[in-house]
C-alpha cells in the first residue's frame, strides 16, 4: 500500500488509538477533532467534506437490491455488479449534468 495515503474517518473514530493505529499502518487520518479536545490538530477540511459524497454513493447502491442482498456467490460476479451500479450511477448522474446546463442556457452560449 501506498505511504501517506488519506483515510477519511467518522468523527466518533478520533480516539487516539484509533488515530495511532492509522498512522502505524502508514496513513494519514483524516479526521475532525471533537470540540473538546485540549490539543485539536490539523486535518484536511476540504477532503473531509467529501466524505458526505461517499456515504451518499453506498446509500445509493445499497438500493441496487442485487448488490445489498448478495446473491452472487462468486466474487467476481458481485464485483461485476457493483461496476454495473457505478456506471449506472455515473450515467445519471452526468444526465442530471447535463439537464441543469441546458436548464441555464449555457448550452445555447457554447454554440
Amino acid at each position: 500500500m501506498p505511504e501517506n495515503l488519506p483515510l477519511v474517518m467518522d468523527k466518533a473514530c478520533e480516539g487516539d488509538e484509533t488515530r495511532q493505529l492509522v498512522l502505524d499502518r502508514g496513513m494519514i487520518p483524516v479526521v475532525p477533532p471533537k470540540s473538546n479536545r485540549i490539543h485539536p490538530w490539523e486535518y484536511d477540511r476540504e477532503l473531509y467534506k467529501k466524505r458526505n459524497q461517499i456515504e451518499r454513493l453506498f446509500r445509493r447502491l445499497k438500493g441496487f437490491r442485487r448488490i445489498f442482498s448478495r446473491f452472487e456467490k462468486l466474487d467476481v460476479v458481485f464485483l461485476g455488479f457493483i461496476y454495473f451500479a457505478l456506471i449506472i450511477e455515473t450515467l445519471r448522474l452526468a444526465r442530471i449534468s447535463h439537464r441543469q446546463v441546458v436548464e441555464s442556457g449555457e448550452w445555447d452560449r457554447e454554440k
